[in-house]
């Protein structure tokens, strides 16, 4: 067992929520920060090992950091529900571990593959070989507050992993979907927050930029049919937060009543 923590933030993951946490056999402290499960998340956490902290959301950036407070050692590990170490990253960390913690590095990055649709994408860029940090020291780095789309930003120097994070992702297009309202809702709110100006004219220009980037210079156009889903998926979404952010600009009342809406679909 490792000096370090590991730290899931969770709500109703018990599909793969168990997955995760094995996946990281050598972390002496296991914590899921669960902000209300319905499904039965926090007793196989718990029955996999792990402490369980219950924290009502506050976002993504603010939940993760507030992670970090609990977590009983400065080396912390992050992974989602939906994530796991591969054995041969498993084994990599395991091995270089001991090194990074006794050095003055911030933490670490790693190359996430993704499943999609059932099986891996091969060459779409952010879905293949996605460079996310994952690993890192608390005194020394630390989760941006924003809502959604949140990064961590280091203190220091990084190191890097070669094996892979495996990401299981949405399990259907439905799923997808449903989050990608959920997320526009949260960023919205974040651009509202700042001040951020309402420029419908650029929607269709964005729209196709995004799928031309995504498509052709993130190689979407190799992984067939589910490249096309991706990359469509990707413009649309780019579109629609801008849509939605210009009707909580002019009617600012809907964001209680989209919020109600969206709490009926959890899971």
């Amino acid at each position: 067992m490792l000096p370090i923590t590991l730290i899931v933030i969770a709500r109703n993951e018990a599909r793969m929520i168990g997955r995760c946490l094995d996946s990281v056999p050598f972390a002496a402290d296991k914590v899921v920060v669960d902000s209300g499960s319905t499904d039965g998340t926090p007793a196989i956490a718990a029955a996999h090992g792990a402490r369980v902290v219950h924290q009502d959301w506050l976002g993504f950036g603010p939940q993760r950091n507030f992670a970090s407070g609990v977590a009983k050692h400065d080396w912390i590990l992050v992974l989602d529900g939906d994530e796991q170490l591969s054995p041969a990253l498993a084994a990599e960390l395991e091995r270089r571990l001991p090194s990074i913690m006794e050095s003055s590095l911030a933490g670490a990055h790693f190359r996430r593959a993704t499943r999609f649709m059932g099986k891996a994408m091969r060459w779409y860029r952010p879905m293949s070989r996605e460079r996310i940090a994952r690993l890192y020291h608390r005194e020394r780095a630390r989760w941006t507050d924003a809502r959604v789309h949140e990064s961590l930003r280091f203190n220091g120097p990084v190191t890097s992993f070669r094996e892979r994070l495996l990401h299981d992702h949405n399990p259907t297009l439905v799923h997808r979907h449903i989050k990608m309202l959920r997320y526009t809702e949260l960023r919205a709110q974040d651009w509202r927050d700042r001040g951020r100006k309402v420029r419908m004219w650029l929607c269709p220009f964005i729209f196709v930029t995004t799928f031309l980037k995504d498509y052709l210079l993130r190689l979407a156009v190799l992984d067939g049919w589910r490249g096309y889903i991706v990359a469509q998926t990707a413009a649309s979404y780019a579109v629609y937060k801008r849509l939605r952010y210009y009707e909580l600009d002019v009617d600012p009342s809907s964001l209680t009543l989209a919020s109600d809406l969206l709490r009926k679909t959890e899971p």
